[in-house]
């Protein structure tokens, strides 16, 4: 269930769809990853041949930005609604909790990942945290095999896109045991309280890009993707 914008795939499936092909992979012990697509990064993929590999290898493309649901409904197709990166996470760390898997949280500053592994066990009582690594760590052997040995069956990685898929692209193969792997970007600086989501009303009407413009004007720049994005979409439907 995934349609194609500009090359790149995109999901179909909402979060609570995600989680139940997830539930299914688990017990066939399957290993599954997720990426976040939006247009920025469906841009991006034009130009890099190697973003556009790691997106479409994804087990699961989420819809992250209300620019693929627009680009949907030009297409005729059938995502309606938007799955975000740190959403995704949060359902979950509510999926590791409530099945007993264990998780290992790598990437970001050390004082910001601690916030976020203190807030995700006070959201989260029962969760098993096995391990967390900061964005820092040169080690990357001492670190898979630090992964490997703590139990975890899902990784949250936080290091940026594309090195965060480059990343689980790597090590996949190495970390047999971790199950699901998720590249969430700046996901710990929300859940630490470093970064502020917008506003509720902003995230409903899927304006979240505009509070980000409104609060931090220097991105125009990566604005200007938004409609670009939908001029390419626009322009390969009538061709």
């Amino acid at each position: 269930m995934k349609e194609t914008y500009l090359g790149v795939s995109v999901s179909r499936y909402n979060y609570e769809q995600i989680i139940e092909q997830l539930e299914h992979r688990f017990e066939r012990h399957e290993q599954s990853t997720i990426i976040a697509v939006n247009p920025e990064k469906v841009m991006t993929a034009q130009r890099d041949p190697v973003v556009k590999r790691l997106i479409n290898e994804a087990t699961f493309q989420i819809a992250d930005g209300i620019g693929m649901i627009l680009a949907s409904k030009i297409k005729g197709g059938a995502i309606r609604s938007r799955v975000t990166g740190v959403e995704m996470m949060e359902r979950l760390l509510r999926f590791a909790e409530e099945e007993a898997h264990p998780i290992y949280l790598y990437g970001a500053k050390a004082d910001v990942l601690q916030k976020a592994s203190a807030e995700i066990a006070r959201r989260h009582p029962n969760i098993h945290i096995a391990g967390q690594t900061d964005g820092y760590e040169q080690d990357e052997e001492a670190l898979v095999e630090r992964i490997h040995s703590s139990g975890a069956r899902i990784l949250f990685i936080a290091l940026g896109s594309p090195k965060q898929e480059l990343w689980i692209e790597r090590n996949l193969s190495r970390l047999p045991n971790v199950l699901l792997f998720q590249g969430v970007g700046g996901s710990f600086d929300v859940l630490s309280g470093t970064v502020k989501r917008a506003p509720k009303t902003f995230q409903k009407l899927g304006l979240e890009w505009l509070y980000r413009l409104m609060t931090n004007p220097s991105r125009w720049r990566r604005q200007l993707n938004l409609p670009k994005f939908l001029l390419r979409v626009v322009t390969e439907k009538k061709k």
